[in-house]
């Protein structure tokens, strides 16, 4: 019968704690496994990671990577198979600011480009930075129409 008194861990699953520095007998004793006398037997003896003793460290002597581009332009690049599907029906002008609303274009973007990637079946009045060849012509096909809007230059 099992009752609180009679319960024990599973073979194997415990060990005991390693008690250093109990006697030469213990094969941890004086020195508790740490050898003798140098930096890593003291207290708090330990360096940081990357030292290399005083060495110029391997992630100083090498150069950092790439840069980011504090004049880069942000896109939002729609295709005109994401239009036709995510956006709803009764939108019929589509522009930058109604892409962000709809979460299809990130509020970082600058500026709106249109790519022809997909069929389109409904009529869209679309503003956009840039549009591609194939998607304009799939655009008009479709009965809608294309403008180009100026580019403003923040100084």
């Amino acid at each position: 019968m099992l009752t609180l008194n009679t319960l024990k861990p599973q073979v194997g699953s415990t060990s005991q704690r390693k008690r250093l520095g109990r006697g030469s007998g213990s094969g941890l004793g004086p020195t508790a496994g740490k050898g003798d006398k140098g930096q890593l037997q003291r207290s708090g003896g330990s360096v940081r990671a990357g030292f290399e003793g005083g060495q110029t460290p391997l992630y100083r002597r090498l150069g950092k990577r790439g840069f980011t581009n504090i004049h880069a332009k942000h896109h939002a690049e729609i295709n005109l198979s994401q239009l036709e599907t995510k956006v709803p029906s009764e939108i019929k002008e589509v522009n930058l600011k109604v892409l962000q609303e709809l979460g299809l274009a990130k509020r970082i973007a600058e500026r709106l480009v249109i790519l022809g990637n997909g069929s389109l079946t409904r009529t869209f009045k679309i503003q956009a930075h840039r549009v591609s060849e194939s998607a304009a012509q799939k655009i008009k096909t479709a009965g809608g129409s294309v403008e180009i809007v100026k580019v403003e230059n923040k100084k």
